[in-house]
């Protein structure tokens, strides 16, 4: 199949092919073919989305632990670490962020 595209309009689809992660042919495929079903969004557009937040998440509460660990650690040495609570509250924060996350997804996919 052979499409005519102006250069804006084949800039615009470039740039969505490579957001999806996907040749340019690949992701044309797959537009036409979710427009003709009467599908709007890419399938997989919903699941990297989730994916990029709870790689996210998962980042920051690795962080947030190692730096609650070592505070722990020398409150243990027989320190007093000023840190250990703001520590504390951010990872009780990131593990509120990743239920709110959770919910999300629960509720976005099928």
């Amino acid at each position: 199949m052979r499409i005519a595209l102006s250069e804006q309009e084949y800039a615009v689809l470039a740039a969505a092919a490579e957001g999806e992660g996907l040749a340019l042919g690949a992701f044309a495929a797959q537009a036409s073919l979710a427009a003709a079903q009467g599908r709007v969004v890419s399938e997989y557009a919903v699941l990297r989305e989730a994916l990029a937040a709870v790689l996210f998440a998962a980042g920051q509460v690795q962080r947030v632990g190692v730096n609650l660990n070592q505070a722990v650690a020398a409150l243990n040495s027989g320190e007093l670490v000023e840190q250990l609570r703001w520590y504390a509250q951010a990872a009780a924060r990131s593990i509120d962020r990743l239920d709110e996350l959770a919910q999300e997804l629960r509720h976005r996919l099928p």
